[in-house]
Formats: structure tokens, sequence, C-alpha cells
């Protein structure tokens, strides 16, 4: 085009921008819309922070958002949602605060976008606020879609119960929304009759349906149930069983201690299993303390990520709970030795709209000499209560005593001492886990709910424990 002399335009440059892959074209044609002066159209610079956010530069895209002047929603939107994609939640959040304190009334690509914030951060008071835009666009379906699916996965089951009740419209999307949900919150039975519920509106389920009505049954036991569900999708609903599905089963079978079968199960797939499949294995033979098997699992992932540091873990801990210490300082090398080290322990805690983190074992926190304070009271509370640490889940060579000072100190323990600290009468505490809760703490977070009279809500990378008087939504098998 420009060999033949042709000039572009905004339209050009904004078409050309999206094709850009790489850094150095995107820097390229960034310099040519300065060159011609559409650098500062509003939908070629929309483009820009696009092209920049795709390649994930948000610096980059920050960049080109503060050059502007003056603003315009739909550059408002291309920034919000650049950061809400990119998993920078509190960026997004920040962001839209701003674009409101500007004078711009959010639409319903602004309001998508930071209720994806909203669920990545766990931000539930937040995306209650963000409810209160949506109320006027009572018929987008897309839109409450993303509403029902913050609820679910910040769980505020309420609301997303309540909220789905009242939507206008609801599709399979919907259905499926609130069927995972009910499943990942711990209420699986609750989750399969919503799924009788949806067949008999004569709503088709699809394949996300089939994976939330598994993943119902792998968290509640529900062997006989997962396969009838499984054996049946090609027959009753036309959905051939995908990957995702194979890991449900695994991970129903791997639950249920029925590690054999599952084993058998894999072999006997018409996919070639992945290493999710495997590393699901690998999860389940942690749980029944199956190191022969956990090693199997382990080189078959190996085989197809060599450098995936998650099994190496995953296996040193196994032969660590079975007191294996040779293998598991084995295990432990082979990382050192490839310049890998442990993912910590993390939570998040979201109070009066701020987000705090904890890192086990990490005392920096502002409040750290309040909170250790507060954590001496609670287990105080909870000895009383019969709490003993259980010090099996230290997976080190240490003494009791040394155990027990780990143990305290976990990242959701200091996070539920901050929450019973500062959380507002009546209002539960919610926490966000990087990694698994461990038993120790889950019995602690039972028991502290039981002393103080508070709901603990923590969602760890699979589901959400509810801890509500001394007694857990998963019902101690997770």
């Amino acid at each position: 085009m420009r060999r033949d002399g042709v000039v572009p335009n905004a339209y050009t440059f904004s078409s050309v921008l999206g094709a850009c892959g790489t850094p150095g074209v995107l820097a390229a044609m960034h310099a040519s819309t300065v060159k011609v002066g559409l650098d500062s159209d509003v939908f070629v610079r929309s483009s820009l922070i696009d092209a920049y956010m795709k390649l994930g530069d948000l610096d980059g895209g920050r960049g080109v958002f503060d050059e502007m002047v003056t603003g315009d929603l739909v550059v408002w939107n291309s920034i919000i949602g650049g950061f809400a994609q990119s998993g920078d939640g509190a960026g997004a959040i920040e962001l839209f605060v701003r674009m409101k304190d500007a004078g711009f009334s959010a639409n319903q690509g602004t309001l998508t976008s930071v209720l994806r914030a909203c669920t990545g951060m766990v931000m539930l008071e937040v995306g209650r606020q963000v409810h209160a835009h949506v109320l006027k666009y009572e018929k987008d379906l897309i839109l409450h879609n993303a509403l029902l699916d913050m609820y679910c996965k910040c769980g505020g089951l309420q609301d997303a119960d309540a909220l789905f009740r009242r939507m206008l419209q609801r599709d399979v999307i919907s259905w499926s929304t609130m069927i995972s949900g009910l499943a990942q919150n711990g209420r699986s039975i609750e989750a399969l009759r919503l799924f009788d519920l949806m067949k008999s509106e004569g709503v088709a389920p699809n394949h996300i349906t089939l994976v939330g009505v598994l993943f119902a049954c792998s968290h509640a036991g529900l062997v006989e149930d997962g396969w009838h569900y499984f054996k049946s999708m090609e027959k009753l609903f036309g959905i051939r069983p995908e990957r995702e599905h194979h890991n449900c089963m695994v991970d129903l079978l791997g639950r249920a201690g029925k590690l054999d079968e599952a084993v058998e199960f894999i072999h006997e797939m018409s996919l070639d299993p992945d290493s999710v499949i495997w590393r699901t294995l690998l999860g389940a033979c942690r749980m029944h303390k199956n190191a022969n098997l956990a090693a199997y699992a382990a080189r078959e992932i190996l085989k197809l990520e060599p450098d995936d540091q998650g099994a190496r873990v995953l296996l040193s801990n196994t032969y660590a709970d079975l007191r294996q210490w040779t293998d598991a300082e084995k295990s432990w090398k082979a990382m050192k030795d490839r310049g890998m080290k442990k993912e910590p322990g993390r939570s998040w805690i979201e109070l009066e709209k701020q987000v705090h983190v904890f890192i086990a074992g990490d005392l920096s926190h502002p409040f750290s000499d309040s909170i250790v304070q507060e954590l001496n009271r609670l287990i105080g509370r909870i000895n009383a209560l019969g709490y003993v640490p259980q010090t099996e889940f230290v997976l080190q060579d240490l003494t009791i005593e040394q155990k027990e000072d780990l143990l305290k100190y976990h990242s959701e323990k200091l996070a539920i001492a901050f929450g019973t600290m500062r959380a507002m009468e009546g209002k539960p505490i919610r926490i966000m886990k990087n990694l698994r809760i461990c038993g120790d703490c889950h019995a602690f977070a039972k028991l502290v709910s039981k002393s103080e009279g508070k709901a603990i809500i923590i969602r760890d990378p699979v589901r959400f424990h509810h801890f509500q008087d001394g007694a857990c939504s998963c019902g101690d098998y997770w």
C-alpha cells in the first residue's frame, strides 16, 4: 500500500496494529503513527494500547494512555480491559476509579472488564459496587453472566443465587456458571439438583456444564454418579468427553483412593494423557501416600515437561509425608540443580478496599506485632477446644517444637488473625490462597470459626472452603 503511494489513515493503522506480534514490529508501527500525526486519534491510540497489552507490555500500554491530553471512553475501556486480561486486577480497578473520577460513565465493556478484575482478585465488595452499575443493563445477558461468575468465584453464593433467580434471561453459560459455582463452594448435591432442573427446563448442557457436574461428583466422593455422567455424556447429550472431563474422572477416582482404577482409566483413554492428567494423579498419590505411583506419575510429567517444578515439589512432598527423607532430598536436589525454587505459600485478604498479602513465615506486615499477638490469643482459645498442631504437615526433618513454630506462621493463619482483628461485625473473613490449604490450617480455621463465632471463607487454587461453627463446607474431603 505504501509502495503504491497510498497514504495510510487512522483506520489503516487501527487494523495493522492488531497484527503486530512482536515488540520490534509494534515499536516501528508506533513510531509510524507519530510520524504521520495520527497517534492522538482515539481509535489509533486505543489500538496501540490493545497491541501493547496483547504482548504483555503493561508499562507500554500505560505509557500510551498517560500521554493522552483528553480522555475518551473507548481508550479507557482499552486500558482497563488490558490490565484485567493481563491479570493485573488491582491496576484495572485503580484505573476504573480514575475513570469515574474523570466524569466518565461505565458501559458494558467497562463493567465486564472490571468484573473480571474483581474475580481474579477475589474482591467481592468492589464487585458488589460494580453490581450497582449493572442494574441499568438488566437485559444484557453477557454482563449478567460475568456478574454471576464473579459472585461464584468470590464465594458470594447467596448473592449468586439471588442474581440467578432474578435474571430475565438464562442461557447455558448462566446454568453452567451456577452449577460450577455451587460445586466449587462445597455444595455438590445442590449443583447436581440444579443440573436436573436445567435439563427439565429444556436447556441443553454443553461440555463446560459437564465439567462442572463431574467436578461436583469428584469433590463429594460420588464415584458412581461420576461414572454415570461420564459414560452417558455422548449418548444423552451428544458431547464427546474431552481432556477436562477425563481429568475430572482421574480426580474423582484419585480422591476416592481408587488409584489403580485411575491408572487403568488413563491407560485406556482415547486421548493421549497430558501433563495435567498426570499431575492430577500425582496429587492423589500424595493425598493417599503412594510413593511408588507418585514417582511413576512424576516421570510421565517430566517426559512431557522437563522443567515442571510442581511435579518435583509434589513428589518430594510425598516422600516427606512418608518420612522418606533421603528420597525427598534427592528430589529437592534435582530442583536446586536446575535453579528451581519452591513457591512460598501466600494468602490475600481484602479489607476496607485494600488487599493485604501474607507470606508463610514472613512477619514484615506493618501490623505484624498485633497479628502475632492476635494469633497467640486465637491459639489459646482453640487449645481449649482440643486443637493440637498437626506437625505431620511440616515436610522437614525437624524437632516437634521447630515444626510447631513453622505451622504457626503459615500464611492463612496470619491472614485469619488479621481478619479477626479488622473484619467488620457480621461480615465473613474472605481469604485467597495460591496453594492448597494444609490439614493443620484447615483444622485451625474450623476451630477459630467456632471460638470466634465468625464465618471464614478460604479460596485455594481449586475450590472454596466455607468455615462456620466448627465445620467446613468440604466435609473434610478435599
